[in-house]
C-alpha cells in the first residue's frame, strides 16, 4: 500500500508547507493555506501501450538536433489557427481560460464539430444531452466527435485507449480527479496529478490535448501557478457578456508568437470568426457627429481601426467628472492637463466622458492623438471628417511622438478607405505612392489647425 500523508497547500499559488501557517510566504496572501490528504501513486494513471521498457534520452550536439517543422493539425478555424501559430502541434497541451459564460466550451465544441478526424470531448460539467443540444445548434450534421461525461482520470484513459482519438478536449481540468489522490476535485494536488498524467499521455502518443481552466475573481487561472508552467500553450478568452465580441489571446506559446489574437462574434448559432474587425468596430452613422474620432491601433500584430467617442460638457455639480470606458482614466487626465497647459483649452471646469466603442479595452499609446481629437471636437462642437484617422502618441510637452509599425497602420487605413491619417512628423515612413494622404504633425497646435 502507498503511504498516506497530510500536507498543506496555498490555494492561491500552490506553495507546499509542512504545517499550517496564517500567511503564505510566497504570495503574501492570508488564510489561503489548507490541509490536503495526498497519497503518492504506485503506478501512473496513463500506461503506454506496448513494452514497459522506456528509451533513455541521450545527449546530442546542438547541431545534430532535428529542427524540422513540428507537424500541426489544422483546426479549421482561421482565428484559432492564427493564435496557435498555424495549427495545433501534435503532442502539445493547451490550456484555455476565461470568465464563466464567456463561451469557452462553445468555442472548443464548435472546433471539435468542424474537424474531420476523430475527436474525444470529455465533459465533467455537462451531461451528454446538454452537449448534444448545443451541438445541434452549432453543427447538427457532425458524426466524427465523440462525447464522454466522466471525471475520473482512470476511466478517461481507458476510453482513450479503446477509442484512440486524434484530439482530446477536457472540460474542465478542475473537475477531474484521480483515485491515487484522496483530496477533492479542484484541489492543488488533484490538478497537478491529473495534468501530469495528461502531459505524459500527450507526449508519449503525440496526441494534442486541449484543457479548459476555470479562473479566479482576479482573472487568473484557478489552481497552482505551476499549471501554466506545465502546459505548452496558455490561451485567454476575453470579452464582455454585454457585447457580442470575444478576443482570443495567447499568454504563453512554445510553438509560436504570443502577439497574435483572434476575434469572434457571439451569435445564436455559435461563435463567428471576424476576419475584418475594423469595419465592425467603426459604427455606421447617417451624418457626421462631433466628438468622434477613429484611431489606428494594434492588437498584437493585427492592425485595428477603432472609434473613440468623447463628450465635453459644463460641470453641473461643481466638481468636474472624468470618466473613461475602455481607456486608462489616469492617461485621460494626463491628456486633459496637456490640452490645458500647452494648448490653452479651459477644460478644468468641464465634465469629460470618453468611450471606446465595441466594448473593448485598449492600452496602445498610439490612440492618444485620436483621444485628443475627439475631446477637441466635442469641446468646439465641430464634427471631424469621417475619413480622418489618427495614429500617434502625445507627450507631456504637447509634442506628437512616433509609434511603432506606423506603416502597417497606414496600409490598414488605406485599405478601409480613409482619405487622411495623422501621424508624427518624426516617424520614418518608407512607403510611397499611397492613395491615403499622410498628414505629418509635430505638436498639438498643428492638429488644432485641422480641427478648429
Amino acid at each position: 500500500m502507498a503511504k498516506v500523508k497530510t500536507t498543506f497547500f496555498c490555494q492561491n499559488c500552490g506553495s507546499q508547507y509542512a504545517k499550517w501557517q496564517g500567511q503564505c510566504t510566497a504570495c503574501k496572501q492570508w488564510n489561503t493555506i489548507a490541509e490536503e490528504v495526498i497519497q503518492k501513486p504506485e503506478k501512473s494513471n496513463w500506461k503506454p501501450q506496448g513494452s514497459s521498457t522506456k528509451r533513455v534520452s541521450k545527449p546530442l550536439k546542438i547541431n545534430e538536433i532535428d529542427t524540422s517543422q513540428e507537424a500541426r493539425l489544422n483546426m479549421h478555424d482561421a482565428e484559432f489557427n492564427r493564435v496557435l501559430g498555424g495549427g495545433m502541434v501534435q503532442g502539445s497541451l493547451t490550456l484555455l481560460g476565461g470568465e464563466p459564460g464567456i463561451g469557452k466550451s462553445t468555442l472548443l465544441l464548435q472546433i471539435a464539430l468542424k474537424l474531420n478526424y476523430k475527436t474525444l470531448y470529455v465533459s465533467g460539467e455537462e451531461s451528454q444531452k446538454q452537449i448534444k443540444m448545443r451541438a445541434e445548434r452549432i453543427n447538427p450534421n457532425d458524426n466524427s466527435c465523440y462525447i464522454l461525461t466522466e471525471t475520473k482520470t482512470q476511466n478517461i484513459f481507458k476510453q482513450i485507449e479503446a477509442l484512440e482519438p486524434d484530439l482530446v478536449i477536457i472540460d474542465s481540468i478542475q473537475t477531474l480527479h484521480s483515485d491515487y489522490i484522496e483530496s477533492s476535485a479542484g484541489s492543488i494536488s488533484q490538478i497537478k496529478e491529473c495534468t501530469t498524467d495528461l502531459i505524459k499521455f500527450a507526449k508519449e502518443t503525440a496526441t494534442p490535448v486541449l484543457l479548459i481552466g476555470h479562473i479566479t475573481k482576479d482573472g487568473h487561472i484557478a489552481g497552482p501557478k505551476i499549471l501554466e508552467h506545465m502546459v505548452d500553450t496558455v490561451l485567454q478568452f476575453e470579452g464582455d457578456r454585454n457585447h457580442v465580441f470575444r478576443i482570443l489571446r495567447a499568454h504563453k506559446n512554445r510553438f509560436g508568437s504570443t502577439n497574435e489574437l483572434g476575434i469572434y462574434e457571439m451569435q445564436g448559432s455559435g461563435l463567428r470568426e471576424v476576419s475584418n474587425p475594423s469595419e465592425i468596430l467603426i459604427s455606421e452613422k447617417d451624418g457626421e457627429l462631433s466628438g468622434n474620432a477613429v484611431a489606428a491601433t494594434l492588437e498584437g500584430l493585427r492592425p485595428l481601426m477603432i472609434e473613440v467617442q468623447a463628450l465635453v460638457s459644463t460641470a453641473v455639480y461643481g466638481t468636474p467628472q472624468r470618466s473613461a470606458t475602455g481607456f486608462n482614466a489616469k492617461r485621460l487626465n494626463m491628456l486633459l492637463a496637456v490640452l490645458e497647459k500647452r494648448a490653452g483649452f479651459r477644460l478644468g471646469a468641464k465634465d469629460v466622458f470618453l468611450n471606446i466603442t465595441g466594448g473593448i479595452t485598449v492600452d496602445d499609446p498610439a490612440i492618444d492623438l485620436a483621444v485628443v481629437a475627439a475631446i477637441l471636437s466635442s469641446n468646439e462642437d465641430v464634427a471631424l471628417p469621417s475619413d480622418y484617422c489618427f495614429a500617434a502618441e502625445v507627450g507631456l510637452s504637447g509634442e506628437i511622438r512616433p509609434v511603432q509599425r506606423v506603416e502597417q497602420r497606414i496600409l490598414e487605413a488605406e485599405k478601409l478607405g480613409f482619405s487622411s491619417i495623422f501621424v508624427s512628423k518624426y516617424n520614418k515612413i518608407s512607403i510611397k505612392n499611397t492613395q491615403i494622404k499622410i498628414q505629418l504633425v509635430s505638436k498639438i497646435e498643428d492638429l488644432i489647425g485641422f480641427i478648429v
